[in-house]
């Protein structure tokens, strides 16, 4: 004798979820630090987008946000604390030995992030991160 399972499905009205994401309340320039009056929390959901003002609430915009449109992670960073073509200190330290340098930043960006850096004496160009006293750290 054959038996035959059958499953039983529960038809009921479709769930809604309501998910909460950040989008820009005007349209924002690059290179400005966001403020509360610069986002509102929508109520529509967007993949890869931030959901809460707190997370962008004082970070530094990347590119141009537009008003209406979601906010996502790579839009925005830290404050930048070194400019294009500015000269900066290049700190070195293995083992003890502490080496400094001048360079010229290649690029700008905030505490944290990577950086290349021509070094002034020697010409080459190193990759370093920025410290919160704005030096650059090479090497380890």
């Amino acid at each position: 004798m054959r038996l035959c399972l059958g499953l039983l499905f529960a038809v009921s009205s479709p769930v809604v979820l309501h998910a909460e994401t950040l989008i820009a309340a005007r349209t924002v320039r690059s290179n400005t630090v966001l403020t509360a009056d610069d986002v509102v929390v929508g109520q529509h959901s967007v993949p890869g987008a931030l959901k809460d003002a707190g997370s962008a609430i004082g970070l530094e915009t990347r590119v141009v946000l537009y008003a209406g449109r979601s906010i996502r992670p790579e839009d925005i960073g830290p404050v930048t604390v070194i400019d294009r073509n500015q000269v900066i200190s290049l700190v070195f330290k293995s083992n003890g030995l502490t080496i400094l340098a001048e360079g010229r930043a290649l690029g700008r960006g905030g505490v944290g992030d990577t950086l290349r850096v021509m070094n002034i004496s020697s010409r080459t160009t190193v990759t370093g991160r920025i410290a919160e006293n704005g030096h650059v750290l090479v090497g380890q």
